[in-house]
């Protein structure tokens, strides 16, 4: 009997070291995951001053004769629509990918069955190698995969890196078909799809931009020919809100990995709590037997 009661004993002791030495690793992943949310809401946050830049610069061209999109049937180009879909290369972020596949099913049909020629088929590109996957077992057919980056700093080349490839298709214009989603931080839960039309541009909002008062008495002029001014403004708006996107993906999965670590740590808590409780409860019964049993010799 005492010889179980001490394997028992040791066993209870190596397994209140393994959950001590798992909860030392899950307590450096939330300081990592908390760490890096502040660094990616930063990042957003910096955006702000450059955005509004853009779009005084939009709002500028739109004044001139010619330059203001008018979205209609005949201004549309047969450019297939570019769709691209912010995910992850890492795991413990529960439902972060599904989210934003169920969403992007629902949203736009034409993932799977395009509705026009063969032509026109969405172009479908993926930020993070689970995303792919996870769009691929769905029906989903990707045409590129791009790493998720891994700082604030790597998300300009990657931003970059999809521009250029969306160049190489076809001229970026105020009619191309441009297409978001991506998970966003929210106040009422830790993250929340979405989906943000980026091209063609929305005419409301070109409409008040070209409203907008300036911020100088001096009226708006453009240098060198006004259509290539256009696009270069069109394709600062496509880096900063692709940016943005990114630094906002990366903040939720953060969020999401960091609200994991900590149910993990709660759960590993209760256990250690259950396990030292076991372990001292048969220390203290192995000890009740040792006395006992010297008692009892004693009194033969």
């Amino acid at each position: 009997m005492g010889a179980k009661l001490i394997d028992t004993t040791a066993s209870l002791k190596h397994k209140i070291s393994s959950a001590a030495s798992l909860q030392s690793v899950v307590r450096t992943m939330k300081a990592v995951a908390a760490s890096s949310i502040g660094d990616y809401e930063c990042a957003v946050a910096a955006l702000a001053d450059y955005y509004q830049t853009v779009e005084r610069g939009l709002g500028a061209c739109f004044r001139q004769p010619g330059l203001f999109p008018v979205n209609n049937s005949a201004t549309h180009t047969n450019q297939p629509a570019c769709i691209i879909l912010f995910g992850t290369d890492q795991g413990l972020v529960g439902q972060f990918n599904d989210r934003i596949a169920e969403l992007a099913k629902a949203t736009s049909p034409s993932l799977i069955s395009p509705q026009k020629s063969e032509t026109s088929q969405a172009l479908v590109w993926v930020i993070g190698e689970r995303l792919n996957e996870r769009l691929n077992d769905m029906g989903i057919t990707t045409q590129r995969h791009f790493d998720v980056p891994n700082s604030v700093k790597a998300i300009t080349a990657l931003i970059g890196e999809v521009l250029l490839d969306i160049e190489s298709i076809y001229p970026l214009s105020a009619q191309s078909d441009v297409q978001l989603f991506y998970n966003q931080t929210g106040n009422s839960a830790v993250y929340a799809p979405v989906n943000q039309n980026l091209l063609p541009l929305n005419q409301p909002w070109c409409e008040e931009l070209a409203k907008k008062q300036w911020p100088t008495n001096n009226a708006p002029e453009l240098l060198g020919e006004s259509s290539a001014t256009l696009g270069a403004f069109i394709r600062e708006y496509l880096f900063v809100s692709l940016f943005r996107a990114s630094a906002e993906s990366l903040a939720s999965e953060n969020a999401s990995r960091l609200s994991a670590m900590q149910r993990a740590e709660k759960n590993i808590s209760e256990l250690l709590s259950e396990l030292e409780v076991n372990y001292h409860r048969l220390r203290q019964a192995g000890i009740d037997a040792e006395m006992f049993d010297v008692i009892s010799g004693s009194n033969v």
